[in-house]
């Protein structure tokens, strides 16, 4: 069993096209720890036993406490980056209307798209000797537009150093919130706008404009055929009309919200309320074949900084963008 007791932490592990974490799981595996008390922990968990650091709950460690030797020092860019990722996950709403996570090494990326007909989405049968039809698949005219997003910490080693790190991940925490409502904003502008490929969602108006009505919500969800409606992204006004519908106020209907404020689930998709939707508007999408989400690696800490200069300023940055897949997997209800 590797020990991990004696592994050199530096700061060039940050520079490594694997990652910090990726490093440490070489020098030291966790597979290596089946089996005995530590089998829950992955590397970077081992080094902060290893130097007794403590980052939640009751009891957790100064800030200081990473600074008390060169080795623990190299860790405090991982914390800070896993304390946003935190975050992230905490308000993550994407997992629920994107199909595909690819992540690149540069910044420049082209994505795939296929556009069926009608005759091409019905599988025909194929009479012997006669030809198989195509489907075609090709690569996007233009290249998927990341977005570069963060937060720069400012401030003194002094200032912050005896601060206890459950609260200094709370801010590190609304980091990644703001990163991850960003990145929700990029994605709903792509599944109403396109990505720059000529792809824009078709818009479906309401029958009687300003109203919506349950009759709107069933021409919408039929419009999706051979997709499915998975999922509902609608302003906030327009979360309030639904939930406002009569259809919806039952007491069976409205039993889930009422107890618990769980949003309903209007003709069986999964209803998001984002403020990133332009007003009188609910975006429909197949979740399953909508969406692609590309990142330019995961989130960067100015690790240099971090640990020569203790903090000063470091940047806090994620890269990432949107692509359509399939252009009729989503569409717009306007009203």
């Amino acid at each position: 069993m590797a020990d991990f007791n004696n592994i050199k932490l530096e700061k060039g592990m940050y520079t490594s096209s694997k990652g910090f974490t990726a490093c440490l799981e070489e020098l030291d595996p966790t597979e290596n720890y089946r089996g005995t008390s530590l089998e829950n922990l992955d590397a970077f968990q081992r080094q902060l036993k290893r130097f007794d650091i403590k980052v939640s709950g009751r009891g957790s460690d100064t800030v200081d406490k990473f600074f008390q030797t060169t080795d623990s020092a190299a860790l405090f860019p991982e914390y800070v980056s896993r304390a946003v990722r935190q975050g992230m996950e905490e308000a993550d709403v994407l997992s629920g209307i994107v199909a595909s996570r690819t992540v690149i090494n540069g910044l420049d990326y082209r994505s795939i798209t296929s556009v069926p007909s009608e005759d091409d989405k019905e599988l025909k049968i194929v009479a012997e000797g006669a030809s198989i039809p195509q489907t075609t698949i090709r690569t996007q005219e233009n290249l998927v537009t990341l977005h570069k997003r963060g937060r720069m910490l400012v401030s003194s080693y002094e200032a912050i150093r005896f601060q206890h790190l459950d609260l200094f991940t709370v801010t590190l925490r609304q980091i990644g919130l703001y990163i991850a409502r960003c990145q929700l904003g990029d994605a709903i502008n792509v599944l109403i706008n396109g990505d720059g490929n000529n792809n824009a969602a078709e818009i479906i108006k309401a029958a009687n404009e300003g109203t919506l009505t349950y009759t709107d919500l069933v021409s919408f969800w039929n419009k999706f055929s051979p997709y499915e409606l998975s999922t509902m992204i609608a302003s906030p006004d327009m979360a309030q009309k639904l939930l406002n519908l009569t259809e919806f106020r039952d007491a069976a209907a409205g039993l889930n919200f009422h107890a618990t404020g769980n949003m309903i689930t209007p003709l069986g998709s999964s209803l998001i309320k984002s403020a990133a939707v332009p007003e009188n508007t609910i975006i429909g999408l197949d979740k399953t074949c909508a969406l692609e989400m590309v990142e330019a690696g995961s989130i960067i800490t100015e690790y240099d900084k971090l640990i020569d200069r203790q903090l000063e300023r470091a940047a806090i940055t994620c890269t990432a963008g949107f692509s359509k897949i399939f252009t009729d997997a989503s569409k717009v209800l306007s009203v």
